[in-house]
């Protein structure tokens, strides 16, 4: 694939078995293809900074990640940390608990806690967990989402029982309109997942799996 579809890459790795080196060829990878950013752990945040120092790959990490289910402040004070860090871009998971009981005013605070601490200092995007919610609980939970001043919006965690699917990356382009963005994560394998989520109005593909959609082949892992 081109080169422009590398930077709408998130090379990523989240696994807890994650080692310092396998961290260190992410970031090298990510510099070699010249990835959008690399997606870690907040642990790995600041070793990850310092590697790509002098690159225009961003470090991206993630809040609340991966069940959402910690409250607002812990949150804030997450992405605080990133950010001091050396985080460019935060992904949070949404509370998703609250969002099937309704609770909009909740999931709203839940996002804003992390926009207004990220806002001027690194994009902000919502991790909505598709695989766990109905197409309304979809709509809603993206719709508050650009409420709440996201910068993007996010299928999935790529821990839970799905990743993304050209239909979902579809009705969030829709529900989210031009201006935001929708990232899809989990389950892009390969150059033809890569291709059909990014013409469902994807602009970035979260996946361990980079440097084999840019190669044209399959790999085993997708997250």
């Amino acid at each position: 694939m081109s080169q422009n579809v590398a930077g709408l890459i998130d090379h990523t790795l989240l696994k807890a078995d994650a080692t310092k080196e396998q961290i260190r060829v992410l970031c090298e990878e990510a510099r070699e293809y010249n990835f959008a950013s690399v997606c870690v752990n907040p642990t790995w945040v600041k070793y990850a900074s310092e590697l790509l120092e002098g690159s225009e790959v961003k470090v991206c990490t993630v809040i609340g990640f991966p069940l959402g289910a910690t409250t607002p402040e812990t949150k804030a004070f997450e992405t605080k940390d990133a950010i001091s860090n050396g985080a460019h871009e935060v992904d949070m998971v949404i509370n998703i608990g609250a969002l099937k009981d309704k609770d909009n005013e909740l999931v709203e605070r839940d996002i804003r806690a992390v926009v207004a601490v990220s806002t001027g200092k690194a994009l902000s995007k919502v991790i909505i967990e598709t695989s766990l919610l109905t197409e309304e609980e979809k709509v809603r939970a993206c719709e508050l989402a650009v409420k709440a001043g996201t910068d993007f919006v996010k299928t999935s965690t790529g821990f839970s029982t799905g990743g993304a699917t050209v239909e979902d990356v579809a009705l969030m382009r829709k529900t989210v309109g031009p201006d935001i963005g929708v990232k899809a994560s989990g389950g892009v394998r390969n150059t033809s997942d890569a291709q059909k989520v990014i013409e469902a109005g994807a602009t970035r593909i979260g996946a361990s799996a980079g440097v084999s959609i840019l190669k044209g082949l399959t790999a085993d892992s997708d997250y």
